[in-house]
C-alpha cells in the first residue's frame, strides 16, 4: 500500500506495520520519516537494529536473509534497514527483497525498512518494487519546492515555538529565509534549529516573533543550486532567482558546458515543440513526444503560446554563439568571458518567458 509522508504519523498511530520502504531524493525528509518508523518500532518493544547497506553488484543478500530470519540472543523484536543508495539491487537483490517481503507477512517480531532514492516509473512497476509495495507501506518521500519553501520554514517555526512578525515584513522575512537555503533542506533545518537557540520560545507558551534583522544576522547563505532548478527558473521568467542561481552555480565550479547545454536543451526543445504545433499537432502530443514532463511541462505550455518563431530562431542562434564562448572561442558583440555570456543567453530567454506571464490585450 502507499501513504504519503505527510500521513505517515496518522498512518503510525494506526498500527505498525511489519515493512516499509521510503524513497526519494530529500535526505533529511527520507531521515525523518524512518525516525518516525523506528520511534513507534521503540515504543513496541523492536529494541535491536541492524544496518545494511547494499554496495556494488555483487552484494551478499544472503547477510540480510540471514539477520531477517532470525533473532538475537538480547531481544524478542529487531529492526532491519536496508540501504540501496544506486536504487538497483541487481538480480540476487531482487530475488531477495521479494523474499522478504513475502515473510513481512508473517512476521510480527521483524520490521523491515528499505531505503531508496527517487525511483523512475519503470523501477517502480519492477516486480521487486512491486512487491515492497504490496507486501508492506511504501512511502514516496516529494522534495520541497521553491514555491513551498517559505511556508515549509514557517511551520518548522511554528513547531518550535517561533513565527515572523504578520505582514509584508514577514513573507519578505520568509523568502529571504528561502533564498538563503533553497535546495539544501537539511541545512535549512539547522538553520531553524539554531533560531531556536538564538531565540527561544517565551515560558508562557506564546510563539516569539522573529523580525528580519534578527533573521538576516542569524541565517548563513547555504544555498545549492542544480542546473534542472536553473531551467525551471528560466521558463518560469524568474530573472532575480536566475542570477542568483547563475552566481552561485559558478561559485560552486559547475561546469560552463552543462549549464550551457541545459539552457539551449530549453531553447531546442521549445523550438521542436512550436513546430510541432505549427505541423498539427496537438500541444499534450508535442510535448510527450518531447519528453517534457511535469513542472517543466506545465511552463512550456504557458509560455509557448506567444514565442513567435522569429523570437526562437534568434534565442537559437543565441545558444549557438556562447556554445562557442564557453568552448574558448571569441564571438563579436558578446563577453569573451563564458559565465557572463551564459548571463546574458539565461536573461534573453527569461525575460522572454517573463514577459509571457503579462496577460494579453483586452484581458482582465
Amino acid at each position: 500500500m502507499q501513504v504519503g509522508a505527510a500521513q505517515l504519523q496518522h498512518h503510525l498511530q494506526k498500527g505498525l506495520k511489519s515493512l516499509y520502504t521510503l524513497h526519494g531524493d530529500e535526505p533529511l525528509l527520507i531521515q525523518e520519516a524512518a525516525d518516525a518508523i523506528r520511534a513507534t518500532a521503540r515504543e513496541q518493544g523492536f529494541t535491536e537494529r541492524t544496518s545494511h547497506t547494499v554496495a556494488g553488484a555483487h552484494f551478499d543478500w544472503s547477510e540480510i536473509l540471514a539477520a531477517s530470519g532470525s533473532l538475537s540472543l538480547f531481544a524478542d523484536k529487531q529492526m532491519v534497514e536496508i540501504r540501496i543508495p544506486s536504487g538497483k539491487p541487481g538480480k540476487d537483490g531482487s530475488v531477495a527483497l521479494q523474499q522478504l517481503a513475502e515473510q513481512s507477512r508473517d512476521s510480527d517480531s521483524t520490521l523491515t525498512i528499505v531505503m531508496l532514492p527517487r525511483l523512475d516509473k519503470a523501477t517502480k512497476t519492477g516486480a521487486w518494487f512491486g512487491a515492497l509495495e504490496s507486501f508492506g507501506v511504501a512511502i514516496q518521500v516529494e522534495p520541497v519546492e521553491r514555491a513551498a519553501l517559505p511556508q515549509w520554514i514557517a511551520q518548522r517555526l511554528a513547531s518550535q515555538g517561533q513565527r515572523v512578525v504578520a505582514g509584508e515584513e514577514g513573507q519578505k522575512t520568509l523568502q529571504f529565509f528561502a533564498d538563503r537555503v533553497e535546495g539544501n533542506l537539511l541545512a535549512a533545518h539547522q538553520e531553524i534549529q539554531k533560531l531556536a537557540l538564538l531565540y527561544p520560545a517565551a515560558q508562557d507558551g506564546a510563539p516569539t516573533e522573529l523580525n528580519f534583522e534578527q533573521v538576516e544576522s542569524a541565517v548563513l547563505n547555504v544555498a545549492r543550486y542544480d542546473v534542472f532548478k536553473l531551467s525551471e527558473a528560466v521558463l518560469a521568467g524568474q530573472v532575480a532567482r536566475v542570477e542568483r542561481m547563475l552566481d552561485g552555480l559558478q561559485a560552486e565550479g559547475e561546469a560552463e558546458v552543462l549549464v550551457h547545454y541545459t539552457l539551449s536543451e530549453d531553447i531546442r526543445a521549445l523550438k521542436r515543440v512550436k513546430d510541432a504545433i505549427q505541423a498539427g499537432r496537438p500541444l499534450p502530443m508535442a510535448l510527450r513526444e518531447q519528453r517534457i514532463w511535469g513542472v517543466r511541462e506545465r511552463l512550456f505550455e504557458r509560455v509557448l503560446p506567444r514565442l513567435t518563431d522569429t523570437t526562437l530562431t534568434n534565442l537559437l542562434h543565441a545558444a549557438h554563439q556562447v556554445d562557442g564562448i564557453v568552448k574558448g572561442l571569441k564571438q563579436p558583440d558578446w563577453p569573451s568571458d563564458g559565465w557572463q555570456a551564459l548571463h546574458r543567453l539565461a536573461m534573453q530567454l527569461c525575460s522572454q518567458c517573463q514577459a509571457t506571464s503579462r496577460p494579453a490585450p483586452g484581458r482582465a
